[in-house]
């Protein structure tokens, strides 16, 4: 065996589901960071555009989930992908279909919150699951998110 042959391993089905699995978790944190910026500043257009990144990445979290179940997956990651995609269906359910202002109605609102943070933790916890780092990148773009909603706030 020469060098190139010893360092080259193929990558497994489930490195890449792993892979697709922390990189949605990423790009959720920062578009929602996004969202909470467009807010502040009161920005339709990027308002729509992080919100649309948001409710797409339906597709890779429901690939994962596939692929998570195909490999006999923990019940912990199946459980935290269903409660990813049932936050990321409700987004699209009450702002994209019904189109209701449920950010006013507290009693639709505080369900909403928990949820969301249910499926945010959610994509902590799993990719703590997967790696030790995969799982503090995911914490950190987690605490960019926090910061945004906080300016949001402010």
């Amino acid at each position: 065996m020469n060098k190139n042959e010893v360092n080259s391993k193929p990558i497994l089905l489930h490195e890449l589901n792993d892979i697709l699995f922390v990189a949605s978790s990423i790009i959720f944190n920062i578009a929602v960071s996004g969202v909470y910026i467009a807010s502040k500043i009161d920005s339709s257009v990027l308002l729509k555009i992080f919100g649309g990144i948001v409710v797409l990445l339906i597709i890779p979290f429901s690939i994962s989930l596939v692929g998570y179940l195909k490999a006999k997956a923990k019940k912990k990651i199946i459980v935290s992908h269903i409660l990813i995609l049932f936050y990321l269906l409700l987004e699209v359910l009450l702002d994209y279909i019904l189109k209701m202002p449920f950010r006013e109605i507290l009693v639709i609102h505080i369900p909403y919150i928990m949820v969301f943070y249910a499926a945010a933790l959610s994509m902590i916890g799993v990719s703590r699951t997967i790696s030790r780092k995969m799982g503090l990148i995911v914490i950190a773009t987690f605490l960019i998110l926090i910061g945004c909603l906080i300016y949001n706030l402010s």
